[in-house]
């Protein structure tokens, strides 16, 4: 028989914090300036983060070091740091049925559960073209983000909103969420309900531009962010675009502008190979583009 997993209790006050990347950061600053005592922030190891060979810590470890809070890489550590609620963002690790049997736990998920359950919700939900998702704060279950939901608040998505900006956004507003809701005592949760969506992580072939695609399915990819093409047999990416007027074909380049098998778009910010970012008009100045230079080539 299966072993039930603990409630988050009311009156928590003794957390341990789960999580790695700068999205988990604002969560974690703000319960320590609500007055909740972080008695274990559990995080990632310290890696090479770019180029060189320097190792530094996660961002959420960089906040801990500042916050002056006790950090480690070992998930059980948190059950022995005695603990009334762990508290998850962004974690990227399984936690243990052997833990999550043992220590009450929440998430915070960036999506409207049960659509985007996964590794990549924020960007799934921009390349379908959704117009809307949320914030959610669900109980850890032994399914991958299967919890039940305690507070759930809607977050919009504009037509030109990129992934940045939703997360942004998005971990401001968690931030406030996850304080209230343990201040509140989890009054009460619901099931997910409805069909699940999965969010699996974005891989490159995701973001490779397909030109006879409508203008919008182009620019959902560039908004997720790191969206590439070829051009003349050397990856290019491009890192901002807008809709634009012009009759051009699929791939076609006209300055700034290119085709799409519906609309165009104007490039913003390009990356040819092996080159650092700029803008494209400069990019476009110094190309020396011909009429046979197209997109995808």
């Amino acid at each position: 028989m299966a072993t039930e997993l603990p409630l988050p209790p009311a009156g928590a006050q003794r957390l341990a914090f789960f999580g790695s990347p700068a999205m988990a950061v604002p969560t974690l600053r703000a319960l320590v300036d609500a007055g909740f005592e972080v008695a274990m922030v559990v995080t990632g190891h310290d890696k090479r983060r770019g180029r060189g060979s320097k190792t530094s810590p996660t961002p959420v470890k960089a906040a801990a070091l500042e916050l002056g809070l006790p950090i480690t890489t070992e998930i059980a550590d948190a059950v022995a740091a005695d603990v009334d609620l762990g508290v998850v963002v962004a974690f990227g690790k399984i936690i243990p049925r052997s833990v999550i049997e043992q220590l009450p736990m929440v998430n915070l998920h960036f999506s409207a559960l049960p659509r985007w359950r996964g590794a990549a919700p924020i960007e799934r939900a921009i390349l379908s073209g959704d117009s809307d998702t949320a914030i959610s704060i669900i109980t850890i279950a032994v399914g991958l983000d299967e919890g039940d939901i305690w507070a759930e608040e809607p977050v919009p998505i504009g037509e030109l909103d990129t992934a940045d900006d939703l997360r942004v956004r998005m971990a401001a507003g968690g931030a406030d969420l996850m304080v209230r809701t343990i201040r509140e005592g989890f009054p009460a949760s619901v099931p997910q309900q409805g069909e699940p969506v999965y969010a699996a992580k974005i891989h490159p072939s995701d973001l490779e531009i397909d030109w006879s695609a409508e203008v919008e399915e182009v620019l959902r990819q560039v908004r997720v962010g790191g969206a590439w093409t070829t051009l003349r047999g050397e990856r290019f990416k491009i890192w901002e675009a807008l809709p634009a007027d012009g009759q051009l074909g699929p791939g076609e380049i006209d300055a700034t502008t290119v085709g799409t098998g519906a609309g165009a778009l104007s490039l913003g910010v390009v990356q040819p190979a092996g080159k650092p970012r700029l803008a494209a008009a400069d990019w476009a100045n110094g190309a020396q583009l011909d009429g046979s230079d197209r997109f995808g080539e």
